[in-house]
Parts: structure tokens; sequence; C-alpha cells
């Protein structure tokens, strides 16, 4: 298993204390979300590049219709060259609310099936552009996104609902395996950790530890860190599930278990 955690910066001095404290605790990656309401990822990632030595860089994720193809491939070569290679391409359509966010930064939208095929180009375009190419993790969770993911990712960030069971998650997995004779990889956000839930899952969404108990959601690991690493182990050999990304909400709640998996 590997574990990447979620940061956002409040100020220079609190990012470079937090990434260089997230490469010291052992994640392996650090990653920022692409919405209007959080810094540029792209900046930040350069800035988090600069003072890690071994921590790689990741966008969760960039969205596709936010800027241009060749705007997206220059970038990527940026944090490529300053990063020495540490940089990996975070990549999906869109949150379903962020057509608002185009709008405002003059982009179009386009229909489903438009922003798939803009997806598609941008990882050709990448690939074929910027030396050394970055692993590409495209977001999917309907159908046709878990194939377009198989046919053009290296690993793909299952972005199933908070409350997804692990037999959702089995389905999903099975999709992506039926369009590719790749060894493709497979990502998950962790929801909680016991009783600990992420503010924007609990005050904006509504859920609860308990309800999340309740439908079995995979995402919600228990607070005993023999009992999570067991069940994140058995996940990885069953399905490939071999990363998990962690809130940096959730990091404190995380930390016996984080330092378990990593002396295992």
């Amino acid at each position: 298993m590997r574990f990447g955690i979620v940061l956002t910066p409040s100020s220079g001095a609190q990012w470079t204390r937090a990434v260089v404290d997230a490469e010291r605790q052992g994640y392996a990656t650090v990653l920022l979300p692409d919405t209007l309401y959080t810094p540029s990822p792209l900046p930040v990632l350069a800035a988090a590049a600069a003072v890690t030595t071994t921590l790689r860089l990741r966008p969760n994720v960039l969205a596709a219709p936010l800027r241009t193809i060749g705007s997206t491939v220059r970038e990527v070569a940026a944090l490529q060259l300053l990063s020495d290679g540490r940089f990996e391409l975070g990549l999906g359509t869109g949150r379903p609310d962020a057509r608002g966010e185009a709008e405002k930064l003059g982009m179009p939208w386009g229909s489903a099936r438009e922003r798939r095929q803009q997806l598609i180009d941008t990882v050709a375009a990448v690939r074929a552009q910027v030396d050394p190419a970055p692993p590409i993790v495209i977001a999917a969770s309907g159908p046709r996104m878990l194939a377009t993911a198989a046919a053009n990712a290296d690993r793909v960030l299952l972005a199933a609902a908070p409350d997804a069971t692990e037999d959702e998650l089995a389905a999903m997995v099975a999709t992506v395996t039926e369009h590719t004779d790749r060894d493709v990889r497979f990502t998950l956000q962790l929801v909680g950790v016991g009783e600990q839930l992420p503010i924007w899952l609990s005050a904006r969404l509504g859920y609860t530890a308990s309800k999340l108990r309740d439908a079995n959601a995979a995402g919600l690991l228990p607070s005993d860190p023999q009992a999570a690493v067991e069940i994140l182990e058995s996940r990885s050999a069953r399905y490939g599930i071999d990363e998990l990304i962690v809130p940096g909400e959730l990091a404190e709640s995380f930390a016996p278990t984080l330092e378990l998996a990593l002396s295992r």
C-alpha cells in the first residue's frame, strides 16, 4: 500500500511545513483539489517540489475542461522539470457543479462526450510532449468514464459515493479490467476513521459515521489500526486497490494506521 494526503495551503509558511511533515510521516504523494475556491493546484505543487525530495505531487484532479490542452501540457512539463520527475497527472472531466467554474474562466463546458474526448486528447498530448511523461491518474465512476480510464490511465481513482460498499468498488474495478489487458492499479479516498469524518462530508452532505457504518461504506475504516490495515491489505490483494488518499482533516486519526502499514 501507498498513501497520499490531500492538503490545501493557508499561507506559504504553513504550506512548507505541511508538505515537509507529510514527507517525514511517510506519505508518498501530496494532492490538491482543482476548484475556484481553493488555490490553483499547479503553482502550489511547484512550491511543494522546492522543499521536498521524495514526495510525489498530484492534482486531485485537474478538470480537463478548465484548461486548453496546450496549457495543460505546458504546466505539466514545468512541474516535471521542477520536481525532477515527481509529478503525477490526476485528470477528470470535471465535477458536476464545475460548469459554472468553466464559465468564469471563459472556457466551453461541452457535453459529457466532448469532455471525455478532451480528457483523452489531453492524455495523448502530455504523453507525446512531456519528457518524462508523468503517470496518468484518471478519476472515474460511471461505466463510460471507467471504460475511458481503462484505455488511458496508469491508475484509476475510484470516484465512488461516500457510502459505496466494497461490492460496488469491486464492480467498478471489474468494469475497468474488462476494458483493458494492461496492469491498471486503483486508488480509493478515505471518508472516515472510526467516528471522525471530514467537515465537507458531515456538515455539508449530512453524513455521520453511524450512517456510513450502516451502509457498509468501504471508505470508512475502523479506528483500530490492525483491523484497518488488514482491510487495506485485503483490498490490495483482491482488487488492486493499493493506494489510499487521506483527507488532511483525518491525518491525525489515521496516523496510527499509517505508522503500522508502513512498518509491515
